[in-house]
């Protein structure tokens, strides 16, 4: 299976309007995770879990298949950014208390990188993947969201994405003491911003490139119109699977 990578070209984009989580997300990691040695961030992006991660780990390894978005990432003194497949990486066997994945798991070869966690992971590890659903605004501008969602750059959604859409459903998850949780991140952000946001997903990328066309022009101002300008609140849906490494 060859790595899809939909963000090398806008990872500045991505790095600056892309959503951070939520201090609820982590402190429920951390007290499920007793080791404090070793964590690993896998597909960390511009690495903001990592850096989330670093007041908490001794080391925090983050890999990337893009080195652009890693370029984007910010420095911390332990947290040591890789190039680097899901699928096979340069880690000794069983390092890591912590291994997590967020908003990646389904661009991966999913069976690939769990055995790759069984390697890498220290016994009793706990293994953590999450993502987040469609945004929501209020009852005017949600409509608007998913036609553009699914009508208009609806097509353009690589297959991988649906594994988004059923919260990994499909995807086995063969560990111990499985829990499944659920948190929301909410910010504050004007139209413009937002727009930003829309401008990240992969789909708008890759209209653009096929239809050569600017797909938000299709919505901007029946989006601009209702949001008006001020500030309104905006919520991700979060959903989180955690389990433990047995070897």
């Amino acid at each position: 299976m060859t790595p899809l990578d939909r963000f090398s070209n806008h990872a500045a984009q991505y790095a600056q309007f892309r959503i951070t989580y939520p201090p609820a997300l982590y402190e429920f990691l951390l007290s499920v995770t007793p080791g404090r040695t070793m964590a690993w961030d896998c597909g960390t992006g511009n690495g903001q879990v990592a850096a989330d991660l670093a007041p908490h780990f001794s080391r925090v390894e983050a890999t990337d298949i893009s080195e652009k978005q890693l370029a984007q990432a910010a420095a911390r003194p332990n947290v040591h950014y890789h190039v680097s497949g899901a699928e096979q990486t340069p880690f000794a066997a069983d390092s890591f208390d912590l291994v997590t994945v967020a908003q990646a798991l389904h661009w991966f070869d999913a069976k690939a990188f769990h055995e790759e966690v069984r390697r890498v992971a220290k016994p009793g590890a706990t293994i953590a993947e999450w993502g987040y659903g469609l945004v929501s605004v209020n009852e005017q501008i949600d409509p608007l969201i998913q036609h553009f969602y699914t009508d208009i750059v609806g097509p353009y959604w690589d297959e991988n994405r649906r594994h988004i859409d059923d919260e990994f459903a499909r995807i086995p998850f063969a560990f111990a003491e499985v829990e499944h949780r659920r948190f929301e991140e909410r910010q504050h952000w004007d139209a413009e911003r937002f727009l930003q946001y829309l401008q990240t997903w992969s789909s708008v990328q890759r209209y653009r490139q096929a239809v050569g066309e600017e797909p938000l022009k299709q919505i901007e101002q029946s989006l601009r119109e209702p949001w008006g300008g001020e500030k309104r609140e905006v919520c991700f849906p979060i959903f989180l699977r955690v389990g433990k490494v047995s070897k």
